[in-house]
Parts: C-alpha cells; structure tokens; sequence
C-alpha cells in the first residue's frame, strides 16, 4: 500500500479528478496548501504598496493505494495537470504502513478499497458500485 501526496495548481483540480476518475480511482483527500518552489512567489502592489508573495496557493491530494495503482495514479495526475511551465507541483509517493476502515474494522489492502490482487474482497473484473450508479435489483425485488 502507498500514499500518493500530490501538489497541484488550484484549477487543475476537476481535470485531475475526471482524469482519475477514468482510470476508476475515486478516493481522495483534498487540502488547500500553500507553498513555493521553483517559482519562489511573485510581487504584487495594492494600492501603491508593493508587497512580496512567496507562498502560492496549491491543493493537496491524497491518496491512499493498493501497490496496483501506483503507476496508474501517478501518470493520471501527470496527464491531467501537467501545463510544462514552472510551478506544475509535485508527487511524492510514500509506504503506507497500515489502513484501518473505522466502519467495519477491516485493515490493510481492503481498508483501502478498490479492486487490487491484494485484497481479499474484489475480482479483477468487479467494478465497485459507485452513489451515483443505480444499484442492480435483486431476483424476484419489485
């Protein structure tokens, strides 16, 4: 299992999202950031003051990951947020010791979720159902 940390540029986040979302990767956590890199701020005036920004904003997502999607996330976010100029952001991909899905208890690969050789629950070929898909019906359900 991995954290995928990634820094990105405030409006790629819905090209990044539907990117992911192609690749069927749907879980993420997003925090507004600040920072400064490369490109190391800017001068802004306001009313006739000149002031130094050195902290541009930036989201953060988070990913936790079966070792199976890795690469699959990562050339995601590259796709969908690289523009090639200074200040695109960064990946960083950390080991994930353990997971532990609070609901049910249940921990590592399937506390993660989603379909991986490593989990116990998924096949290959079973996608998860998603809250905006209509549920199948049962045999003999009206």
């Amino acid at each position: 299992m991995k954290l995928v940390i990634a820094y990105i540029k405030p409006e790629k986040l819905e090209d990044v999202k539907r990117e992911l979302d192609s690749r069927e990767v749907f879980r993420m956590s997003v925090t507004k950031a600040k920072g400064c890199g490369e490109t190391k701020g800017y001068v802004e005036s306001y009313r006739g003051v000149k002031k130094d920004v050195y902290l541009l904003p930036k989201l953060r997502l988070e990913i936790a990951v079966n070792d199976d999607f890795v690469e699959t996330v990562v050339e995601g976010i590259i796709k969908a947020a690289r523009t090639g100029k200074i200040g695109d952001g960064k990946i960083f991909i950390l080991p994930l010791e353990e997971c532990v899905r609070i609901r049910t208890g249940e921990r590592g690969p399937d506390a993660v979720g989603g379909w991986s050789r490593y989990s116990s629950k998924h096949a290959p070929n079973q996608r998860t159902w998603r809250p905006e898909e209509q549920k199948p019906k049962e045999a003999g359900a009206s």
